[in-house]
């Protein structure tokens, strides 16, 4: 009788890097001739990959953690990811956690389990995060049937907003290599995926590191000409990031989405000041008026934080009116966390939690006020959806420029296929459209 196989669980919290950097994580175990299993079900391994970017991401960490072991006492449980970077010696107080790793040598992961398992002593891998100068190379995800697929391309961020705990958690710039970053979208490409994303902790930095340098700018131009590839979609990118060279590039190449995130944080000039944030309102204003003038479809979105310390009721008034004026399809709206090491924990003027609370229930109507004044804006247009998935007997998918489309169709599977859907009406925060009949 064959023995069974070892079981492994991977519970992810955070951003797109967070969530590509578990699937990889999870491909490395299912390698090894593990079963990856439902982080609710009993596991022989438990790993956590935990954010770190608030203090409420800190406390759900813990409490994922403490889950794993009262389900299985006898399991090996490690922790990864930023919190585990940045609180290693409050993690290792923790009962039951046998393996520590920061945000470096998570490919090396099922070794040191096994280590753990083979030992029985715990391990804390957790590397001085500033002396880190290469990119972290995963082996490449497995194709799970979705159609599109996050390509990892930066690391690192040297920023240092006054909030930031990340630059502590990540460490310096570190770009994948220009001939390697296309080299993985060449694979994902022939495992049938349409749309890529470049994703990256600091994702306009890109290539500042390599040498010779190179820049997001080039690696869009160079992406953008690979055969196969139906979309090219950039995740978040800071405002000073933006070159004309990206600009040129972003607007320039067809296959690119009109889609931007572009991190805002405050519409007031005053509280950018104090975070640290390196651009005014204006700049970004003028930044999105050059792209829009370039590619009108274009919708942009972006993160935005309620409670900045000494956020005064005139401060959050400016930012909610910039935000009608520069009309973002979508907010990922966030409330302040004072993070112990970043100066802006030590202000004075600490802002109420019942009025950031407050605050942040207004921006997310407005979000929703926002995205459905949008999308309006294309009804009774045509526009080609991209196949995701079928749900409640609809099929849901994405335009270019990311208005979410459920539409109903007779076609069993659709999945990766891309579709001319005529929007029809608005549903909440999404468009129901309807398949257009081509001539036969």
């Amino acid at each position: 009788m064959s023995r069974p196989k070892p079981k492994a669980a991977v519970q992810v919290l955070g951003c797109k890097v967070n969530q590509t950097e578990a699937e990889a994580i999870a491909d490395l175990f299912r390698d090894r001739g593990y079963e990856i299993v439902d982080f609710s079900s009993k596991a022989d391994v438990y790993i956590i990959h935990t954010c770190t970017v608030t203090r409420e991401s800190d406390r759900k960490s813990r409490q994922i953690i403490r889950r794993a072991v009262k389900r299985n006492p006898e399991a090996i449980v490690a922790v990864t990811g930023c919190y585990a970077q940045t609180s290693s010696n409050e993690i290792a107080k923790m009962k039951g956690v046998d393996l520590i790793i920061g945000t470096s040598q998570r490919n090396q992961i099922v070794e040191l389990v096994e280590e753990v398992r083979d030992t029985g002593e715990t391990n804390s891998v957790v590397e001085d995060i500033k002396k880190l100068t290469a990119f972290e190379e995963f082996p490449l995800s497995k194709s799970s049937g979705r159609t599109r697929a996050f390509l990892k391309v930066q690391e690192g961020c040297r920023q240092f907003c006054t909030y930031c705990i990340i630059p502590y958690a990540r460490g310096p710039v570190r770009s994948r290599p220009l001939e390697k970053a296309k080299e993985r979208a060449e694979k994902l490409i022939s495992m049938g995926y349409k749309e890529i994303v470049l994703t990256g902790i600091r994702l306009g930095a890109y290539g500042v590191d390599l040498k010779p340098p190179s820049s997001l700018a080039e690696l869009v131009g160079e992406l953008s000409r690979l055969d196969g590839l139906l979309r090219l979609r950039i995740s978040s990118i800071d405002p000073n990031d933006f070159s004309k060279e990206l600009v040129d590039a972003l607007a320039g190449e067809e296959i690119v989405c009109p889609h931007y995130h572009i991190s805002l944080q405050s519409g007031d000039n005053s509280i950018l000041r104090k975070m640290g944030r390196r651009y005014t309102s204006e700049e970004y204003l003028e930044l999105v008026s050059r792209i829009r003038s370039l590619r009108p479809e274009s919708s942009f979105t972006t993160d935005v934080m309620v409670g900045f310390p000494g956020e005064k009721e005139i401060h959050f008034h400016n930012t909610k009116n910039f935000l009608n004026t520069v009309g973002f399809m979508d907010l990922h709206v966030f409330k302040y966390s004072p993070r112990a090491g970043t100066p802006a924990a030590d202000y004075p003027e600490q802002i109420p939690g019942d009025i950031k609370k407050s605050r942040s229930k207004i921006l997310r109507r407005l979000s929703k006020d926002l995205y459905n004044e949008f999308a309006s804006c294309f009804l009774n247009e045509t526009m080609e959806v991209l196949a995701e998935q079928r749900k409640n007997g609809l099929w849901e998918g994405h335009t270019p420029n990311y208005i979410k489309v459920k539409f109903p169709s007779h076609k069993a599977n659709l999945q990766g296929e891309t579709v001319p859907i005529r929007l029809m009406e608005m549903g909440d925060k999404f468009v129901m459209g309807r398949e257009k009949m081509t001539d036969s």
